[in-house]
């Protein structure tokens, strides 16, 4: 069984607010949302990036937590399931729920799209080749600020086994 998913789309990334403020690619929403349009046999999530609300994050300039607008899935993304989990860390596999829905459908592949390619969507990537999955990044569906740091996890990627679709 194969899985698509959809990392850290949100208000705060990719909205029409913020997009030009992080430089991600204003046609991203609509290649991905192209994208969900072809899973007819694949299972698709949506994974939402927090932060606590602790001392610390209080004083951060961006702050995006659960129920926030800023943390919401951004206005035009097609959500076509519930499957909607959220991280507090850059690797969506720390979400033990998350975990536990893929192992229960019996996701043995899984596609990767959203933002960023040199954070989270890297992250999840080598969290998702750790635990056994056979993982490719959509590199047309993903959004990249920190051009530097993508190139630095690429050749982890490729250790680990990561597939790269252009």
């Amino acid at each position: 069984m194969r899985a698509l998913i959809v990392i850290d789309m949100q208000e705060i990334t990719v909205g029409k607010n913020h997009a030009q403020m992080f430089f991600y690619d204003t046609d991203l929403l609509s290649r991905i949302n192209e994208k969900i349009k072809q899973t007819d046999d694949v299972e698709v999530y949506y994974i939402k990036n927090l932060m606590k609300p602790n001392l610390l994050n209080r004083l951060a300039p961006v702050q995006v937590y659960q129920g926030s607008p800023e943390g919401e899935l951004v206005d035009g993304l097609s959500v076509v399931s519930n499957n909607i989990f959220e991280k507090y860390k850059p690797d969506a596999f720390s979400n033990k729920l998350f975990v536990k829905d893929l192992k229960s459908r019996n996701i043995t592949e899984i596609e990767i799209v959203g933002v960023d390619g040199g954070g989270c969507v890297a992250y999840t990537a080598l969290g998702a080749a750790k635990n056994g999955y056979a993982v490719t990044l959509n590199k047309k569906c993903i959004g990249t600020m920190f051009k530097k740091q993508e190139l630095k996890l690429r050749k982890k990627l490729e250790r680990a086994g990561v597939s790269f679709q252009d």
